[in-house]
């Protein structure tokens, strides 16, 4: 068996737990959804920076530019980019995902002055923690910052892989685009935006993401047992923090 197959046969427990997670079942009503969204809005944020810093390091992004000695997991990641940071909205317009999901916010009504004082201190140029602690982020959010954070600041190009490959693929399931759908018309409120998110958020991760992140990772770690051994450790981490994510908003839905 392969490293890389060695490591998915790890996280499958793991992953389980995910999929199977009550929090899904818990989304009841549209002021459940609202305080989902809040936390979650800050997973949906921290993502491109996970996806920025596997950028600078998969691709080059320096002057002067030099060829890639692997083109075709740039283009993955390149392709990756313009799909999270430049896609088209349900009407056309150029957004970010993470703007499409602020626009599906507003439209439903859900509190979004958490993330935009957040992203404030950020554009002053303040760290991740000062920014965490002056806006009173919660300690469900913060703690899933901090994580995606520390892997980034490990300057290691295979550990942000494992975390973006295992712990940011195949995360919503199909069943949560159902349920929007179904508080949407129980509540006689327009969820179209978030449906619309859902779908494309799907659509672009699609059957070709998949199988090239795995390779991402297989070639970042290469025939180094330990580059395998810590890969295995952050894909581990990286989706133990999301199920406590999950774990934290079910607490504040119970609430």
């Amino acid at each position: 068996m392969s490293q890389l197959n060695n490591l998915i046969k790890e996280v499958e427990s793991i992953k389980e737990q995910l999929t199977d997670h009550p929090l899904y079942a818990n989304l009841k009503h549209m002021d459940d959804l609202h305080k989902f969204m809040e936390e979650h809005i800050f997973a949906v944020w921290d993502f491109m920076s996970l996806l920025k810093a596997l950028q600078n390091h998969v691709t080059c992004t320096q002057v002067p530019w030099r060829p890639n000695e692997a083109p075709t997991l740039a283009r993955f990641v390149n392709e990756i980019v313009l799909g999270e940071e430049c896609d088209l909205n349900e009407v056309g317009e150029i957004k970010s995902h993470f703007e499409m999901y602020l626009d599906a916010m507003d439209q439903i009504q859900a509190d979004t002055t958490g993330i935009r004082a957040f992203l404030a201190s950020i554009n002053q140029n303040k760290s991740i923690d000062d920014s965490i602690k002056e806006n009173k982020v919660s300690a469900v959010a913060a703690n899933f910052l901090k994580f995606t954070f520390s892997v980034i600041e490990s300057n290691k190009p295979h550990l942000i892989a494992s975390a973006f490959t295992f712990g940011r693929e195949d995360l919503i399931p199909d069943m949560f685009i159902g349920m929007v759908k179904h508080l949407s018309q129980s509540e006689n409120v327009d969820c179209s935006k978030l449906i619309y998110y859902l779908q494309r958020h799907i659509e672009v991760d699609g059957d070709e993401h998949g199988p090239l992140s795995l390779e991402l990772v297989e070639r970042l770690c290469g025939e180094d047992d330990e580059k395998w051994k810590e890969a295995t450790a952050v894909a581990k981490q990286a989706m133990q923090t999301r199920i406590e994510l999950w774990n934290g908003i079910n607490e504040i839905i119970a609430a």
